[in-house]
Order: structure tokens, then sequence, then C-alpha cells
């Protein structure tokens, strides 16, 4: 098998993981395994990122969201102790009712924008500031750090200080009244 018949299997066994394991983490009634198959998810975007020779996103993918992202979700199932076995009462079940319908309605909408924008999509050929062969030639890297730290340095911050606000208000919510 040569190398670009390798690729294309790995290509293909990651995409089947990604699709399967999301498919799996959206159905799943245990909040935990669902949290897993997240993480199974997460993975398996991060070897297509690498097929895509996208290293920084790849990486980022993992520590981020596979790591700190799902630790926090993981924090809030704990901490929430969802209860098994509680009666429902008549209102709560028709809201449930109309929420699973709003549910399949959004997620129809959302299906046939991406079927058209996948029938629709066409590049347009016009190259940025940083061309294809320039960050080759640089790497992805640096060219991602001097974006993020020269030209985007605010917003960085910006979001970052929005960041601190919310892990010190989940923070004192889980606190509580100790």
């Amino acid at each position: 098998m040569d190398a670009m018949g390798f690729r294309e299997a790995i290509f293909i066994a990651a995409a089947f993981a990604a699709a399967v394991s999301s498919v799996l983490m959206v159905t799943g009634k245990n909040p935990i395994h669902s949290a897993l198959w997240m993480i199974v998810t997460f993975f398996s975007m991060a070897v297509i990122y690498l097929l895509l020779h996208a290293e920084f996103i790849a990486v980022a993918q993992v520590m981020v969201y596979a790591g700190a992202i799902m630790m926090l979700i993981l924090f809030v199932i704990m901490l929430v102790h969802m209860e098994k076995g509680e009666e429902v009462d008549p209102g709560k079940k028709n809201r449930f009712r109309k929420t699973r319908v709003a549910g399949i309605l959004i997620t129809a909408v959302l299906f046939a924008e991406m079927t058209f924008g996948s029938l629709l999509y066409r590049t347009t050929g016009q190259t940025g500031v940083y061309p294809a062969d320039m960050v080759q030639r640089i790497g992805n890297v640096k060219t991602i750090g001097s974006l993020l730290y020269g030209q985007y340095l605010f917003p960085f911050e910006i979001a970052s200080i929005l960041l601190l606000v919310g892990i010190v208000g989940a923070v004192i919510i889980a606190k509580g009244d100790r």
C-alpha cells in the first residue's frame, strides 16, 4: 500500500470513528458515557487534523477540548447529582414532548443547511496575507503564534479574561453556602 492509500485509509477510519462516536454521544442515556464518546470524537478529529497538516489545531484539539473542557463537563455532571428514577409530573412530560419536537425541527434545519452548503460550496481562489507556500515554509505554529500574539492580541486577552470570569463564577457556584 502506498503512502497516499495509507493516508486515505487512516482518514476513512478516523472519519468513521468520529461519526459513530458523535452519534453515540448524542444518543447516550448516561451522561458519563456521552462524555467519554465525546472524547473519542475529539481524538478522531485530531487525527483528521494531523492528516491535513494542521498540527497546531490537532494538539489544541486534544489539549483544550479533550483535556480541559471534558474535565469541566465531567465536573459539572458530578456536581449536579443526576437522580435516577424520579417521577415525572404530567406538566413536565408535556414540556419534554415540546422540547423533543423543537430539537427534531432544529436538527432538520441544520442538516438542510449543511447539505445545501456542501452542494453549493466553491473555492474562490483568493490568497490571504499568509499564502499556503509561506505557511508551509514558516510552519503552522509560528504563523498562528505570530497572528495570535501580534495582530489578534487584544481579542485573545479579552477571551482569556472571559474564561477566567467563568471559572471564578463556577467555583463560587460550586462552593455554595459553606
